[in-house]
């Protein structure tokens, strides 16, 4: 890996003594959230590796330290008046949550496909919301809209000092119990938490290394470091982290102490998001996961060194939740479509279940098909959807109902990549 930062001397929007501000400021506001060695998945994937879970923290996500930090540095006037953001998730609900419980009015502009249950939470938390345009973007002109006539003050995502220094504090904590760790890995979405994170963490330990994570589909921090803007064609499961464009002061604290960007794919995305459940029993979003997919897809990288993960939210669409966790199991091996080719013959449905359950497989699904199967007249096509322990009870299986004498085709899915 090439290191991208470089020598520049150039002033950082935030110090490590805002960011020591920023702890003292919101210790009574939000969650001192756990970290731990997680003993049990370094062993499963040969990295060391250890998390720090915001996925804990009062709306689930890193977002409640720097939108806490920010409404409390306001003034009185500014809070009564009340604040504004634009947001499809989780610095939505920070804003929410938080201004709710200062007492000061909160608007959140979201996009009109915004998902019902991110609109839902955020009103439950006390926000009024507005559905406006096609993407963030229409929604910030909304938001810039409302900001000027009703004269509220504009919340933003990550590009503000007080922002940045409040996800900082994410960092003094993680540290503060594991001073050990040799490198952060961090989503990067805008890059207020990596920036907050690194001026944290290098000041405390300048060996240390910095690693940020970008999904394939939205790889803006990187390329702005090459002077690039990118014109994303694609949706990403991980859109905590979908940004066209990182802030000014992010990049900037990027191109000093960070020390690379690595780019994920969706099926690692995805593939963190089973594992972090299955072993740690965790839900977590597609953008808190990628930490642990830069891991999985870059292991030879990461092998000998301890790694401490930020596992940054755990806002996932249940419908996606679900689809991906189906989907893992699908890919290994436990959940198997086989198509299975007979002579259409009394009793041919039952001896194949049979050898079936005689195998140790469980039937989930049973199609029958004659009249559309590509198949000779006095043959039936059938169809199993079959759970077993991993692929190669699949396989024992299949070879039960090949020794039997049945055609059997397993379908395989194809890779996301």
């Amino acid at each position: 890996m090439t290191p991208i930062s470089d020598s520049s001397n150039n002033k950082l929007a935030i110090s490590f003594d805002d960011i020591l501000a920023a702890q003292e400021n919101i210790k009574d506001g939000i969650v001192a959230t756990p970290q731990e060695h997680a003993t049990v998945l370094s062993k499963a994937i040969g990295v060391d590796t250890y998390l720090k879970f915001e996925i804990f923290q009062h709306t689930a996500s890193f977002k409640d330290r720097g939108a806490l930090n920010f409404l409390l540095n306001l003034d009185e006037n500014a809070k009564a008046k009340g604040v504004v953001a634009n947001s499809a998730g989780n610095h939505a609900q920070g804003v929410a949550y938080h201004a709710e419980r200062l007492n000061i009015p909160a608007t959140i502009v979201m996009p009109k496909g915004t998902p019902f249950n991110k609109v839902k939470r955020t009103e439950e938390l006390g926000a009024k919301v507005i559905l406006k345009g096609d993407n963030l973007s229409d929604a910030g002109d909304e938001a810039n809209r409302l900001m000027a006539e009703q004269s509220l003050t504009y919340v933003p995502p990550f590009d503000h000092p007080l922002i940045m220094a409040g996800q900082g504090t994410l960092a003094l904590e993680f540290l503060g119990r594991f001073p050990e760790l040799d490198c952060l890995v961090v989503p990067i979405g805008g890059g207020g938490l990596i920036s907050g994170i690194a001026v944290a963490a290098k000041t405390i330990n300048p060996d240390i290394q910095i690693i940020g994570v970008q999904s394939e589909m939205y790889p803006a921090m990187k390329e702005a470091l090459k002077g690039n803007v990118i014109e994303p064609a694609n949706h990403t499961i991980a859109e905590g982290i979908a940004v066209k464009q990182p802030g000014k002061l992010t990049l900037e604290v990027v191109r000093q102490l960070v020390d690379d960007i690595l780019i994920v794919s969706e099926e690692e995305i995805e593939n963190a998001i089973n594992m972090l459940l299955e072993v740690e029993k965790v839900v977590v979003e597609g953008a808190g996961a990628a930490s642990l997919a830069a891991v999985l897809q870059f292991s030879d990288f990461f092998k000998g060194k301890k790694c401490g993960l930020v596992l940054a939210g755990a806002n996932i669409d249940p419908r996606i939740l679900a689809s991906s966790l189906m989907r893992g199991l699908v890919h290994d091996g436990r959940i198997s479509r086989l198509r299975v080719t007979t002579l259409d013959l009394p009793g041919a449905l039952a001896k194949l279940t049979k050898l079936v359950a005689e195998a140790g497989g469980n039937i989930m699904e049973v199609n029958h098909q004659r009249q559309f199967a590509a198949i000779p007249l006095k043959y039936t096509e059938i169809e199993l959807v079959v759970e077993t322990k991993d692929a190669d009870h699949r396989d024992m299986v299949i070879s039960s109902l090949t020794g039997a004498g049945f055609e059997v085709e397993a379908k395989t899915p194809p890779t996301t990549t």
